[in-house]
């Protein structure tokens, strides 16, 4: 095996995978290299990234002898470059869902143009006055792929875009990207203006009664084998992938009900149009089946446009307006019927079908309605939010805190809506042990957190209660009661009533401090230390456990809140918070940073940004245990929030290195090296040691296998290592008078202790950044003088060959530390070929 293919063979056996990438160019001098590439499994490049390297080389301008910039010559490689493009499409089916999610407007725009004129359609020729019904299968697909994709485009257009974070600005890539910005706004006015030739050709294309074919890769190559036999075997009706007429109806139904929904907002009318093209988009749908390859709807997406057309649209028949739960919340919403409102909720909470953002929507809505003041609506709120709450409960959802707000001053009537509500939304016969366990949990906790003992009477009386809670249980939970308060009249059963002999406040505030030191929800932490408060003013309850540590650094900022209450409980959360994440609890964790989170927001932007970035940590940790281990590639939004805290700029918030730390292993574990090169801002690669250590290691492995003028980023990183590894020489003069030379193990001549060095290595796992770290240790094992037997590593040329100042290297450190390493790599993969001849050798050097 070469070694080319050795390093290539290693990387796959690893997770996460990353292969050699193979370069535009090769599928140039190979023909078969591509089908070959695209039948992997994972390929690298993927089939969209191809597709943009290939039409970006085919579109190269040339420079000719006078230095003038020329159009791309119409020559054999750009004409191959554009099929190769073309057969990347094919092999994804030509699926604008794929393809709209990867490709930029004008580079889609160039792959579909090239479609269109390998598929015979003459150049500048009207769309509209073409009769699909005679054109070859293949020929007419082409015409109506690019009109579904302008259709498409447009109405893409008219959503709102999340502005993208720019990084530090650099001329060159601002000039590309504003370029890439005016040639997408002139393709989408050329498209725009073109809008109502584009929906006739699909209204047309609605009218054939007959299959169509698309090009696959065979009759691509075809074209390009024997152009003359074109007209023979691909216009055929039996070439190319056939799509069948209702997946081509069901498919331009969706999308020209989606152009005509969005000209709604300027006439109302067009709404019946977009209504009968979505309907008929649903027949279609349940006529074909799941068995379409070709025909992918988003069902959730069209069954909002459907809800939405109902809506918006006049219908004869009263009922099938009334049929769906959104149309009846819309209508009660619109004529105020609101005790309507409630009993459709509650019904709900039964079937499960309103998401819970739509819930919470209509209940942030009853809220501003209620604030411009409509008081009648404060009960209709509690209700809603009652019925959210359960909801939220019996999904193991975290109760939010407007329930806790609505629920400060509880009276009877609103806990027997509550009880109404749970008694309602649980099937005591069919539930599952797991759901029962989830309302009997609330139930006690409502118990607990309420004052009024006749209230908390209602609740442990109720036959819901009774029936949820083992005898067991309720006694503990009456015991509990008794503790709390020194004179207390509940019972497990409903006799008569007894009272319990005072007890002493002393002992009230240990029960509640050892509550306090157990608990971890914060509803029930915020309620101690609220009785404990009202108890006495003298305590400070955040010192009753050694075990609640919060970082130094936080700990200043947290003292210094002037409110006894507030400092307590926002040092409790965090130091609880941090102790759950620490034992890998993230459901508890997530939980009471949350709540501080929602404290904190309401008096300190400096504890706000702090617990973000606690709460970005936490979501890093939880990813990393939960679906990093299978190799499953982190959210979009998790790696947008990495990118902002490594940007973040704000001045004097206090921040802990271990975050940092973090996220930039984080961005090295998922190759995100492109960003860590490029966009990293200059001054935290000047002040953070980690993100200049993990700069390098992305630049250099960015660039592997580059040739010798990438040397210099492997350069950078070996002065920034050798460094660490340097010891500080210092004379001291013994007592005979003499000189001695002292070397501190410690050097402070580095960015970072070798420890602080090791201790982060030990948070990679992508093969390629600890293959090149292990490639430098060895490098700088192997330079000692007095070494017998050199450590074979892979990429060991890259590094320098010697070291100006060679005693100053604590070489026994490195020993060391290559040892520790390569036992740590190979529990990430203790089948890499490489890292097993490197511990092999240390062996065999002793």
């Amino acid at each position: 095996m070469s070694a080319e293919a050795a390093d290539r063979e290693a990387a796959t056996s690893s997770r996460p995978c990353t292969p050699p990438q193979t370069s535009w160019f090769e599928f140039l001098l190979e023909e078969a290299l591509l089908e070959t590439h695209l039948k992997k499994p994972c390929p690298d490049p993927a089939p969209v990234q191809l597709i943009v390297q290939f039409l970006e080389q085919a579109s190269k301008p040339s420079v000719n002898e006078q230095n003038q910039v020329q159009p791309p010559p119409d020559n054999k490689r750009n004409r191959i470059l554009k099929l190769l493009a073309l057969k990347v499409a094919a092999h994804l089916k030509w699926d604008l869902d794929v393809l709209e999610k990867s490709l930029s407007v004008p580079v889609l725009n160039m792959l579909l143009n090239e479609l269109l004129c390998i598929s015979k359609v003459p150049p500048g020729t009207k769309h509209v006055d073409v009769d699909l019904s005679s054109l070859p299968p293949t020929t007419a697909m082409a015409i109506l792929l690019y009109n579904r994709w302008a259709i498409r485009t447009i109405v893409q257009s008219s959503f709102p875009v999340k502005q993208v974070k720019p990084g530090p600005p650099q001329l060159s890539v601002m000039n590309q990207i504003q370029q890439e910005k005016e040639l997408t706004e002139n393709i989408l006015k050329v498209l725009k203006e073109q809008a109502a030739d584009s929906i006739l050709v699909l209204e047309a294309a609605l009218k054939l009664n007959k299959d169509l074919y698309v090009h696959t890769i065979r009759t691509l190559d075809l074209l390009a084998m024997e152009p003359g036999m074109v007209n023979g075997e691909t216009e055929s009706s039996t070439a190319g992938l056939k799509i069948s007429t209702e997946e081509i109806q069901c498919q331009v139904c969706y999308d020209l009900g989606a152009i005509y929904f969005q000209q709604g907002s300027t006439n109302a009318v067009v709404y019946e149009n977009a209504k009968e093209k979505f309907f008929r988009t649903k027949e279609l749908i349940s006529k074909i089946g799941s068995s379409s390859l070709h025909c992918t709807i988003d069902e959730k997406r069209l069954a909002g446009y459907c809800q939405a057309c109902g809506v918006l649209t006049s219908s004869s028949n009263s009922t099938s307006q009334q049929s769906t739960p959104y149309s009846q919340i819309h209508c009660c919403m619109r004529c105020g019927n609101y005790q309507e409102l409630v009993k459709i909720f509650l019904e709900d909470n039964i079937t499960l079908s309103l998401p819970v953002q739509f819930r919470q929507s209509v209940l942030r809505e009853l809220f501003q309605k209620a604030q411009q003041g409509n008081d009648a609506l404060d009960e209709i709120c509690f209700r809603i939010c009652t019925c959210n709450t359960v909801c939220d409960v019996m999904q193991g959802r975290a109760i939010g805190i407007q329930f806790n707000q609505l629920f400060l001053k509880p009276n009877k009537e609103k806990i027997d809506f509550l009880l109404e509500v749970c008694s309602r939304s649980i099937n005591l016969e069919h539930a599952s042990e797991s759901l029962k366990r989830k309302m009997a949990a609330f139930l006690k906790n409502m118990c607990l957190s309420l004052e009024d003992l006749q209230l908390v009477f209602m609740i442990s009386s109720h036959e819901l209660f009774i029936t949820l809670l083992k005898d067991d249980e309720r006694k503990l939970l009456i015991d509990q009661m008794r503790k709390r308060s020194p004179r207390i009249n509940l019972c497990t059963k409903p006799v008569t009533s007894f009272y319990d002999i005072p007890a002493s406040a002393s002992v009230n505030i240990g029960q509640l401090e050892h509550q306090l030191i157990l608990s971890v929800d914060p509803w029930r932490i915020r309620q101690i230390l609220i009785e404990l408060h009202g108890m006495t003013s003298e305590r400070q309850f955040w010192t009753i456990s050694n075990k609640w540590e919060v970082p130094n650094v936080y700990g200043s900022v947290i003292l210094g809140i002037k409110d006894n209450l507030t400092r307590d409980l926002v040092y409790i959360l965090m130091a609880k918070g941090l102790h759950c994440s620490a034992i890998k609890d993230f459901v508890h964790a997530k939980q009471l940073f949350a709540a501080c989170l929602e404290l904190v927001t309401e008096f300190s932007p400096k504890l706000r940004q702090v617990m973000l970035n606690e709460m970005l940590l936490l979501d890093i940790y939880t990813h990393e245990a939960g679906a990093g281990v299978s190799g499953e590639r982190p959210p979009p939004d998790l790696i947008s929030r990495v990118r902002g805290y490594l940007e973040m700029r704000v001045p004097d918030i206090p921040l802990r290195q271990v975050v940092a730390e973090e996220c930039v292993a984080f961005m090295l574990n998922w190759r995100e090296n492109e960003y860590l090169t490029m966009q990293v801002p200059l001054l935290l690669v000047q002040t953070n040691p980690y993100v200049k250590l993990g700069q390098l290691l992305a630049a250099t492995c960015k660039e592997l296998p580059g040739p010798k003028e990438s040397r210099r980023t492997a350069k950078d990183l070996w002065e920034v290592v050798v460094q660490i590894c340097s010891v500080s020489n210092q004379h001291k003069r013994g007592n005979d008078g003499r000189v001695s030379l002292i070397k501190q193990r410690e050097s402070t001549l580095g960015i970072m202790y070798r420890n602080e060095l090791l201790s982060f290595i030990k948070k990679l796992r992508e093969p390629l950044v600890l293959t090149t770290i292990l490639s430098l240790f060895v490098k700088l094992h192997n330079v000692r003088e007095d070494i017998v037997n050199d450590i074979a590593a892979e990429h060991i040329s890259i590094w320098p060959s010697t070291i100006p100042n060679l005693q100053s290297v604590d070489f026994e450190a490195v020993a060391v530390t290559v040892k520790e390493l390569v036992s740590y790599a190979l529990t990430i993969n203790s089948n890499n070929h490489f890292w097993l001849i490197i511990q092999a050798d240390i062996y065999f050097g002793k």
